[in-house]
């Protein structure tokens, strides 16, 4: 019998959601939804519409690589919000600092007492 001690990688109930497919979580369900999907439009195109293996390929393969494109690269090792917090700075430059391009340029026909009557 060894007497060295083995060390495993676990984690608690409340640390970790679980892992499948090499995913955390429920990231696997967007990736295998994904290729139900475009297993599932294949054949609808295939099958049933008789529109060329090549030509349903074409349309499915989009149905299967996003979803997994989408756990890649916003979901897998990501802490949580940052799909949100990353269009939200691609769209809205700013966030809530202090942005001088958008605020009014000083003109020198305003004055501060423009508005004060002697």
């Amino acid at each position: 019998m060894s007497d060295t001690l083995r060390i495993t990688d676990t984690n608690s109930a409340n640390d970790s959601k679980g892992r499948a497919l090499g995913f955390e979580g429920n990231d696997f369900l967007y990736v295998v939804i994904g290729i139900v999907a475009a297993i599932g439009l294949f054949l609808v195109l295939y099958a049933m519409l008789g529109v060329g293996p090549l030509t349903a390929l074409v349309f499915t393969v989009p149905v299967c690589i996003g979803p997994f494109l989408w756990v890649v690269l916003f979901r897998r090792n990501k802490p949580e919000g940052y799909a949100g917090d990353f269009f939200d700075e691609l769209l809205n430059r700013e966030g809530w600092s202090y942005a001088p391009h958008s605020q009014p340029s000083p003109s020198p026909f305003n004055s501060v007492h423009e508005n004060r009557r002697a």
